[in-house]
């Protein structure tokens, strides 16, 4: 986190406003792609729109500063591969949200400013339960379901229509007789309670991972490529608007729900006509004591203006409409008593403390354990064991210790003291980084935590994507022994007769998962870089390495090269050049930055982890990087840098067109690079291109390149 990011907004300057929008867009989006595409959200509800507020308090502040990649501009997350893409007639666009009585005193003010309305005019208002599920567009053609959509990033959606046809809820044909020739109507896919439970005990004695709560569950649940699977999860849905509509959908909000019911579709039963903004804050506290209570999730309420035609007179605002507002519950808390700190171990090392409580119910589940984050989080709150905590389900997933309730300390209770050593029967030395949060066990894959989680991930559905290989089988692999390292989750079909007699296995259900390892024994090479776990390499830093050195040798060679330049010059950070060629060649590669080369190659510098390459260079084969055919230009096959300011093409498209016309672009200048494209105000690799003799143009012969057909 950036110095900018503690600041306050009123007492950011320019320069450090810049900064924290950069900061906030590319934490935005990384958490809408959690949330929309993954459904596995990291952070709760409030600290998410925290995040929101903060981005539009600064854009306020600073008009100027806007950036086009700002979330006020966009709603979710662009669409999946797997499915095809639907382009939203008319987008599906977000709510603002209130927190407090005075936003929604506000947002009724607003609407009164906004109409020119008198203080005696009413503003009718419609109430509905916020679900927690999932956006989704039906189209309907002369009554028909013909396409269904999730809500994507606002503008473009996921075709989901078989699934959707596999939806309880959904009617294929619409009834009555007043229905338009095409209507789009849109909802909440969800997950009742109920069907939750039932579903994670069937995954229990099935041993899968269970789901984490009912909107993850409902996401993951349409989104299954095989419609049937959908069909089984018992899905339901609420409608509650419309999106394109060949006539007028009525005269008000609350008649158009009534024509949805007509037509066939489920609408919240909950749902209320208020008066005005203080009978549907009445509605809100309501809904917040019968919260519990009902068989399905709800994260507050939404309040919409009812008449139509003010609706249309009020428009929207970015990417929210002004007539409607999400009033929002706050997250669920309790009192309970920590009783002991336990450090957990991720694949990359990471020691990540976990609060073990005195077992309470927040928000209807029961919460025994909590995240402590790392070792600054618990002495910034001063965290013992044997105090009595506060927690919160974040966004209602994931639980997490908010403070301590000092008057309750016992005298007892000692400040914590972070692990020096790794709780792994090895007791290999822990080590902090400086500038880092996370303390790091320095065994890599000597430990056996660290061994078992980064087999996790190389089969995770990114990686090596082997289907029935979930986290709760590995383990149990893990603990039969039967799995240590990678490379024997393709050793499983020596332990055949061994996974028969497992409780609960028969001879198909082995043979089915002995045939989803076999079909991944051929492997794309990024995909095989990305599974290797390496610190800082995700999958788009997988796809550059493997586009650059093409094969498994060629890189394994250059990195094992590298690793020995860096460690004969550890100090020497201002120039790659000055480590060495190949730590140069791996530095020039657009986007990897000193910290993420240093990864890599140290990755290379433990015999553990070649230990591991090597064997499983026995198991599997690993494709040559094959790019999709580039079209043949004057700079095909030739390598590339950027440098200045480009006034007639943004820097992102020169680079997009440069490798559509068969060039390797890369972020700084070595013997390999063939031409520097140099822009306006060039600085140092304008420099080193002219003492390296490498050809030089301007924007206006790029131009021309750019330009050819």
């Amino acid at each position: 986190m950036t110095r900018a990011a503690k600041i306050p907004v009123e007492n950011l300057t320019r320069e450090q406003a810049a900064t924290e929008l950069a900061r906030l867009a590319k934490e935005i989006a990384h958490h809408d792609e959690l949330y929309y595409r993954k459904s596995a959200p990291e952070i709760s509800d409030a600290e998410y729109d925290a995040l929101r507020r903060r981005n539009e308090a600064i854009e306020k502040r600073y008009p100027d500063l806007v950036r086009a990649d700002s979330p006020s501009k966009r709603v979710g997350a662009k669409p999946e591969s797997g499915f095809a893409e639907v382009r939203h007639a008319v987008p599906m666009l977000s709510l603002n949200n209130a927190f407090t009585r005075e936003d929604v005193l506000d947002f009724a003010q607003r609407i009164r400013r906004f109409l020119g309305l008198k203080e005696s005019e009413a503003i009718e208002l419609t109430a509905e339960p916020k679900i927690d599920g999932l956006s989704a567009s039906l189209r309907y053609e002369k009554g028909k379901f013909v396409q269904g959509a999730t809500r994507g990033d606002g503008t473009t959606g996921e075709d989901v229509t078989e699934n959707l046809h596999r939806v309880r809820d959904v009617p294929h044909h619409l009834d009555g007789r007043d229905i338009p020739d095409v209507v789009e109507v849109r909802g909440e896919v969800y997950m009742a309670r109920s069907d939750f439970a039932a579903l994670n005990k069937q995954r229990e004695k099935e041993e899968l991972p269970v789901y984490a709560n009912p909107r993850n569950s409902a996401s993951g649940s349409l989104r299954q490529i095989d419609p049937n699977v959908t069909a089984e999860r018992k899905l339901r849905f609420f409608a509650y608007a419309w999106g394109e509509i060949s006539e007028a959908a009525g005269d008000s909000y609350w008649h158009f729900l009534q024509r949805l019911k007509h037509w066939g579709f489920n609408v919240n039963p909950r749902a209320k006509l208020c008066k005005g903004p203080e009978a549907a804050l009445e509605f809100y506290e309501e809904m917040a004591g019968e919260r519990a209570k009902l068989d399905y999730d709800i994260d507050g309420v939404v309040y919409k203006v009812n008449r139509l035609d003010w609706q249309q007179r009020l428009g929207m605002v970015s990417r929210a409409p002004r007539w409607a507002v999400a009033h929002k519950f706050p997250a669920e808390q309790a009192q309970t008593v920590l009783e002991k700190i336990t450090i957990q171990v991720g694949r990359t090392g990471t020691l990540t403390p976990v609060a073990n409580l005195t077992p309470v119910t927040v928000g209807g589940v029961v919460v025994a354990r909590a995240t402590l984050h790392n070792e600054d989080y618990i002495a910034e709150k001063d965290i013992r064991e044997g105090d009595t905590v506060v927690i919160q389900r974040a966004g209602d997933v994931i639980p997490q210790v908010l403070e301590v309730v000092k008057a309750k300390r016992p005298k007892s209770a000692k400040a914590y003291r972070p692990p020096e050593e790794c709780p792994c029967p090895l007791k290999t030395p822990t080590a902090r980084e400086p500038g880092e949060a996370a303390r790091r066990c320095t065994g890599a894959l000597a430990c056996p935590f660290q061994r078992f989680e980064r087999v996790r991930h190389f089969a995770s559905r990114d990686a090596f994507d082997i289907e029935g290989l979930g986290h709760v089988h590995i383990e149990k692999f893990r603990e039969e022994g039967l799995i240590d390292t990678p490379a024997d989750v393709f050793r499983l079909h020596r332990h055949k007769k061994k996974l028969m007699e497992r409780e609960g296995w028969g001879e198909q259900s082995v043979a089915n998962l002995l045939a989803a390892i076999e079909a991944r024994r051929t492997i794309a090479l990024d995909k095989f870089i990305y599974a290797l776990g390496i610190r800082q390499v995700g999958q788009a830093t997988a796809r550059l390495l493997a586009k650059h050195y093409r094969s498994l040798d060629k890189w394994r060679a250059a990195m094992e090269a590298a690793q020995k330049e860096r460690k004969k010059n550890p100090d020497e950070m201002k120039k790659a050049e000055l480590v060495g060629p190949h730590y140069a060649e791996l530095r020039s590669i657009e986007q990897i930055g000193f910290g993420v080369a240093d990864e890599i190659v140290e990755f290379f510098g433990e015999k553990h982890n070649l230990k591991a390459l090597d064997d499983l260079a026995g198991e599997v084969t690993v494709e040559d990087f094959s790019a999709p055919a580039a079209k043949a230009s004057a700079i095909s096959g030739k390598t590339i840098v950027f440098t200045g300011t480009l006034t007639a093409m943004g820097r992102n498209e020169a680079k997009a067109r440069a490798e559509a016309l068969g060039a390797t672009v890369a972020s700084s200048v070595s013997k390999k690079t063939d031409i520097v494209v140099v822009g306006a105000d060039a600085g140092s690799k304008a420099k080193k291109a002219e003492e390296l003799g490498i050809e030089m143009i301007d924007e206006d012969a790029w131009m021309k390149i750019a330009a050819a057909s």
